[in-house]
């Protein structure tokens, strides 16, 4: 709790020269973000008008995540900071945030999302905070919603600008609509596999667009037992799964024992990648063994 607090006071203290020195670097307001695949979202509508900038940085879980004092800092001088919804890091630290730098607005990009709730899930022994499944991103049912809740509040913050952004949204939505269509064209091969293995959960809105089995590693977001493994290793079986999903932030050991028992592929994925279209798409193609 001191060690919040203090983040909290260097947060006052230091916003405005952290606006003096911004000033140097760039003349248009900041937007914060808390991934990096919102980034992409905003900075797509945003354009020229706004510096959009991330919390989480690359290869970090935003679950676990702690922000640094430089980064909070550079929160307090931002203009406004757009929510992914549910995730970890929003959790914890959001109330204090905003509690703390009350000139900030602050913007759901979930607002209106069909949520997952764990309970209804088939395997939802991984509890996230409210019970939600928070990587609402990874679904391009979502992004559009995620598109227009952004487009939204940067016309609030910029009615000037409403025309730019709105032709600039459109054009991020026939982006999104674009890549929903080639992936569906993708799942549609023949052979393509409906179920597939991935240590941390991160693709249930993917699963549900798709009409996929996702199948998790983690055990109640620990380590799997031994005896869930086993378990694991029967139901890659049973479901012919073909591809482990495993992502840079988490351990690779349990998901290359299973590939070992059941010669199933492993393919690296990165659901928290700035190149969301590519990420998506890439997706697709390993449940269809498809090679860029």
């Amino acid at each position: 709790m001191k060690h919040i607090s203090l983040l909290l006071i260097i947060i006052l203290l230091a916003s405005c020269n952290a606006g003096k020195s911004k000033k140097h670097e760039s003349d248009k307001p900041v937007i914060a973000v808390t991934i990096e695949p919102q980034r992409y979202f905003t900075e797509a509508i945003a354009g020229d008008k706004f510096d959009v900038v991330s919390i989480v940085p690359k290869g970090s879980s935003p679950e676990t995540y702690d922000p640094t004092p430089q980064q909070l800092v550079s929160l307090g001088n931002s203009k406004a900071y757009f929510r992914i919804g549910y995730i970890g890091f929003e959790q914890v630290w959001m109330d204090r945030l905003t509690d703390n730098t009350p000139h900030i607005q602050v913007f759901d990009t979930s607002k209106d999302v069909d949520l997952i709730f764990e309970d209804a899930q088939d395997h939802g022994d991984h509890r996230h905070p409210a019970g939600v499944e928070p990587h609402i991103w990874n679904s391009t049912d979502n992004a559009l919603i995620i598109a227009r809740n952004t487009y939204k509040g940067l016309c609030q913050l910029d009615k000037e600008n409403e025309g730019y952004y709105l032709a600039r949204y459109d054009s991020l939505c026939q982006q999104i609509m674009q890549t929903d269509s080639l992936i569906r064209q993708t799942l549609q091969q023949p052979g393509a596999a409906r179920s597939f293995i991935i240590y941390h959960p991160a693709l249930s809105y993917f699963a549900r667009d798709y009409g996929l089995q996702q199948i998790s590693i983690e055990e109640g977001g620990k380590e799997p037992s031994p005896a869930h493994l086993k378990e694991l290793v029967d139901v890659c079986r049973q479901e012919d799964v073909r591809v482990i999903f495993i992502q840079p932030e988490f351990d690779h050991r349990n998901a290359e024992i299973i590939a070992r028992e059941t010669n199933t592929e492993i393919v690296p994925i990165n659901p928290l990648s700035y190149d969301w279209n590519a990420e998506m798409l890439a997706i697709a193609q390993a449940l269809t063994n498809q090679k860029h």
